[in-house]
C-alpha cells in the first residue's frame, strides 16, 4: 500500500509538473556546433516553431557550446537539470562520436530521452572542375587508372563529409587508392575542391548545391536510397545505389534529445510541440531552403528514433574502426 501511495504521489508531482512546465523560464536547445552553420539554422528555425507550437508562452533559446565534434555540447545536456528546459539538437554525429573518440563523457543510447527526429539532408558525391569525368561510371574507371594518385577532402573528424567519404571508401574499396585531407571545417575544404587543390568531397546539399549550380564543382551522384526526382537540380543524377553500391544510403539527419531522466510527461508535451512544428507549412519551406527534408515518418517518434540512432551506431562503427581515424 505505501509503495502504491509513493508512485501515485510521484505520478501526481510528474503531472503537475508537466501542467507548469515550462512557466516562465525559457528552454535552451543546445547546438554542439558554430552560429551560422546548417545545424545552427536548423535549431533556429525549430525553435522560432516551436515557440508558436508550444503556447503558453513559451521562450526558446539557441546556445552554441562548440568543439570536439559535438561531444562538448552532448556533454553539458547530458549533465544538464533534467527539467526539459535544456535540450540537445545534434546531428549524425550522434551516431559517430561513440567509434571517433576514444573517451567521451556521455553513452548516445543511455543518458538521454529521445524525443525525435527533425529532417534529412542528402549529400552529393563531387569533384573538382578540372577532372575528365563527367558521369560516375567514368569517375570509377578514373580512380582505377589514377591509383594512389588522388585525394578526397572533408570538413574535420566526425564531420558529414567525413563520415561520407570513410563510407564510400570503403564500399568502392579505394582506401588505399586516395588520400584522405582533413579541413578546419566545410569552407576551407569547399574552397580546396573549387580551386583544384583536391580531386573529391562528399558533403550535404546545403554546401554543394550552389556550387553545382555554378559549375564549380562536378557532381557525380547523391547518397539517398532513391534518386532525388523532385529536386531541380539533383533530380538527374543517379543514387550509388543505383551504380552497384548495394545498400548505401547516408544523410546528415538531425534529432532533438533530452538529459536522462526529464518526466514522461514533459517528454511528452515537448514532442507535441516538436511534431506539429514539423507540419508547420513556413517551417518546411525553410527546410526546402536549406535542402533539408522534414521528418514525416516514425521517427519522429521517440522509440523509433532511438532505433534507428542504434542503427546508425552499428553502421558507422565498423567504417570507422577500420580506417583507424580516432581523436583523443
Amino acid at each position: 500500500m505505501k509503495r502504491l501511495f509513493a508512485a501515485v504521489a510521484a505520478a501526481t508531482v510528474l503531472f503537475a509538473n508537466a501542467q507548469g512546465f515550462p512557466g516562465s523560464k525559457p528552454i535552451t536547445i543546445v547546438v554542439p556546433f558554430a552560429a551560422g552553420g546548417p545545424t545552427d539554422l536548423v535549431a533556429r528555425q525549430l525553435a522560432e516553431t516551436m515557440r508558436k507550437t508550444m503556447g503558453g508562452g513559451a521562450n526558446f533559446l539557441v546556445e552554441n557550446a562548440v568543439g570536439a565534434g559535438g561531444t562538448i555540447g552532448a556533454t553539458k545536456v547530458a549533465r544538464a537539470a533534467p527539467d526539459g528546459h535544456t535540450l540537445l539538437l545534434f546531428h549524425i554525429g550522434m551516431a559517430a562520436t561513440p567509434a571517433l573518440y576514444k573517451k567521451i563523457a556521455y553513452k548516445p543510447l543511455e543518458d538521454f530521452e529521445f524525443l525525435g527526429m527533425i529532417n534529412e539532408v542528402p549529400m552529393t558525391l563531387v569533384g573538382k572542375p578540372q577532372l575528365p569525368a563527367n558521369t560516375y561510371r567514368d569517375f570509377e574507371n578514373y580512380i582505377k587508372t589514377n591509383a594512389g594518385k588522388l585525394n578526397i577532402a572533408h570538413a574535420g573528424l566526425g564531420s558529414a563529409s567525413h563520415l561520407c567519404s570513410l563510407m564510400w571508401q570503403s564500399a568502392v574499396k579505394a582506401n588505399e587508392a586516395m588520400t584522405t585531407i582533413p579541413y578546419g571545417g566545410t569552407g576551407p575544404a569547399m574552397q580546396a575542391l573549387v580551386g583544384g587543390q583536391v580531386d573529391l568531397m562528399c558533403d550535404q546539399t546545403t554546401n554543394t548545391v550552389q556550387q553545382i549550380q555554378a559549375g564549380r564543382v562536378k557532381a557525380f551522384a547523391v547518397t539517398t536510397a532513391k534518386p532525388l526526382s523532385k529536386h531541380p537540380l539533383l533530380k538527374d543524377y543517379p543514387t550509388l545505389q543505383e551504380m552497384g553500391l548495394k545498400g548505401f544510403e547516408l544523410t546528415v539527419w538531425h534529432g532533438m534529445y533530452a538529459p536522462k531522466g526529464t518526466p514522461p510527461a514533459v517528454l511528452k508535451q515537448l514532442n507535441e510541440a516538436m511534431k506539429l512544428a514539423l507540419k508547420d507549412p513556413d517551417f518546411i519551406k525553410k527546410q526546402d531552403a536549406l535542402g533539408a527534408i522534414v521528418v514525416t515518418d516514425a521517427r519522429v517518434d521517440p522509440a523509433a528514433h532511438k532505433a534507428f540512432v542504434a542503427a546508425e551506431i552499428a553502421k558507422l562503427k565498423p567504417l570507422i574502426e577500420a580506417a583507424k581515424q580516432f581523436a583523443d
